[in-house]
């Protein structure tokens, strides 16, 4: 997914630098704010225990997959439905279950009704985020994965993994220029293109991971482990707002939505680290509660903390450093559309080596 603050480019430096600090004997990574999982990802490949954490739900359930799954997913039970599974490796049934859900036929449900042109003409708002094809696309196999978790046809490992495969195959056909506070009136070419799903990677392993979906500042008394990774919010755009259709999706809950994106409620979803009046008092809380060895924050230059706040609040725990790169700054939409200071942001790994 192209996603904001996504640190796929920066692996590498985060990497080295860890490594760094830490060396090579921690076991257990925590990676709290995390997104679309590409940090703990990379060091679930390296051999860690990770434990994830987002407030987003689709994030945990990106997290849900691509962490805590470590194990084949047989499908055993879709062999009542799919009889070809029987005759086939473990290894392909992804593949299988998940070209039967592309080939569903579509149905017009709230994805469809409220985010196709189709289903919302003639509205006060008439949104066009998908297709109409892949909205209905959509629902179908949302739908059938939700009725297949119910008949207890897939467990939980099973259907994380097919939630996730929806949740980032629906994106690459989204109709926006990145993020969902807007799409585009006309349909760019990939829009127009009817989703296929691709089965979302799984990383086999003999670690058993944790993921939660919790306020990070609550969790981190109830933690421990060996690094924390910290990557919060820099500024002020909420992720709620910025991804609420991937939220509704994952939960398909039918909200309450409103106004000319089909924002649905996000209150309870809020982070303080998006507000510049409780940014610092809601860090130090958290640092002052870790319970860790190491403790590494990703932050760049134009965040709402100096880097001056950030060592203040993080010498209190340990020996502070920071390691620093320059890096292309994340543009959802043209430069025309948007005032950007600069092409590129100095982006920091701050650590501490606590007390």
């Amino acid at each position: 997914m192209n996603y904001i603050g996504s640190k796929l480019s920066l692996l590498e430096f985060l990497d080295e630098s860890i490594e760094k600090v830490a060396g090579k004997n921690c076991r257990v990574f925590c990676d709290l704010f995390a997104g679309t999982g590409i940090v703990g990802a990379h060091f679930k490949k390296k051999g860690y225990r990770v434990i994830a954490n987002d407030i987003q739900y689709y994030s945990f359930v990106l997290n849900k997959q691509y962490i805590e799954n470590h194990r084949p997913l047989k499908f055993k039970k879709l062999e009542e439905i799919l009889p070809q599974l029987k005759k086939m490796p473990i290894e392909n049934r992804k593949m299988a279950v998940c070209e039967y859900l592309s080939n569903l036929k579509g149905v017009k449900g709230f994805t469809y009704k409220n985010y196709c042109i189709g289903g919302t003409k003639g509205k006060e708002y008439e949104r066009q985020y998908f297709s109409d094809d892949n909205g209905e696309k959509c629902d179908a196999i949302r739908m059938k994965i939700e009725e297949w978790k119910n008949n207890g046809l897939i467990n939980d490992n099973e259907y994380y993994f097919l939630l996730a495969t929806l949740i980032e195959t629906i994106d690459k056909y989204a109709n926006t220029a990145s993020v969902y506070g807007a799409y585009l009136k006309k349909l760019k070419k990939t829009a127009q293109k009817t989703i296929v799903l691709k089965p979302a990677e799984l990383i086999i392993n003999d670690k058993d991971h944790k993921v939660f979906n919790e306020d990070i500042n609550q969790l981190i008394q109830k933690i421990g482990g060996d690094i924390l990774y910290l990557d919060p919010p820099y500024n002020q755009r909420q992720y709620a707002t910025n991804y609420h259709l991937l939220e509704t999706i994952a939960k398909y809950d039918n909200p309450e939505i409103h106004g000319k994106t089909g924002l649905r409620n996000y209150e309870s979803q809020k982070s303080f680290y998006c507000s510049r009046s409780k940014v610092k008092t809601t860090f130090r809380n958290l640092i002052a509660n870790a319970k860790v060895k190491y403790i590494f924050l990703s932050y760049n230059n134009e965040g709402l903390m100096t880097v001056n706040d950030i060592k203040e609040i993080m010498s209190t725990h340990g020996k502070y450093g920071y390691f620093a790169k320059a890096h292309s700054r994340f543009k959802a939409d043209k430069n025309e559309n948007r005032d950007y200071r600069a092409d590129k942001t100095t982006e920091y790994l701050h650590y501490v080596v606590c007390d």
